[in-house]
């Protein structure tokens, strides 16, 4: 009885302070956009991990690369649930790019916006042209950009990957920093149509494992390539084995 007593208190506490986290972080965003890009982005990340909070996820940062990472880089993950949109941003220096639905999300959506995050209409080929180059220039600019090669939230399966961000660090040779994310309640935190936003957040605070794993391995140098085919097929092949040893 008391433990979940002091869980339910705890959450409230989270809850407030997230609360008032967003209102400040959603009243900001008002702003002038180029006074936001001082400062914004680093309040993104805090408010993210404030929101990891809020939603009981213990989040584990688990560093098997063995030599240090690049400041500058790609990040590339799996995209098996709605949480990375929070959890990559909450332990990473990045700016994410996310479907464009998502930047019609009340509240969260102009936040995300504010914070730099680059949408994309997956159906577009116009759009996704448009957000490959966004990303070029992102990156030009010193950003480290965030994006998940299958093409969306696919579930806990890795799907094939698409070539884009591969043709990125090929022309700009910026090595791709390979994330592979694991929650340990699988079922739970898998996104499935038609499941809501709403549903997946009471899905994670009920959860009967709340961990979630985030392995993050040593950086792929595309100099090591000579097409964006190859560079995706040796990527995703270390992605199937990680699949085999985290999650079968």
């Amino acid at each position: 009885m008391l433990p979940k007593l002091f869980r339910l208190l705890k959450l409230i506490v989270y809850w407030i302070d997230h609360g008032v986290f967003t209102l400040i972080m959603y009243l900001l965003t008002f702003l002038p956009r180029a006074l936001l890009a001082r400062f914004y982005p680093r309040l993104f990340r805090l408010w993210s991990m404030s929101f990891v909070h809020a939603l009981d996820v213990d989040l584990r940062l688990l560093q098997n690369h063995r030599k240090p990472l690049p400041e500058h880089f790609l990040m590339i993950g799996n995209h098996p649930s709605a949480f990375e949109d929070i959890g990559i941003p909450a332990l990473f220096d990045v700016a994410s790019v996310a479907k464009h639905e998502v930047k019609d999300w009340w509240i969260v959506g102009r936040i995300s916006a504010a914070a730099g995050t680059l949408f994309v209409v997956r159906d577009s080929k116009d759009s996704r042209t448009a957000v490959f180059q966004q990303v070029i220039d992102e990156l030009g600019r010193g950003k480290n950009i965030a994006l998940y090669p299958e093409g969306g939230c696919k579930g806990r399966a890795i799907a094939p990957f698409r070539y884009g961000v591969f043709d990125i660090s090929l022309q700009t040779g910026i090595p791709i920093v390979p994330v592979f994310l694991h929650y340990e309640a699988q079922d739970v935190f898998e996104w499935r149509a038609p499941q809501t936003l709403l549903n997946k957040i009471w899905h994670f605070l009920t959860s009967p494992n709340n961990r979630a794993n985030y392995y993050v391995f040593d950086a792929i140098d595309p100099r090591g390539f000579d097409s964006k085919e190859d560079y995706c097929d040796h990527v995703h092949k270390l992605y199937l084995q990680w699949q085999t040893k985290y999650l079968e």
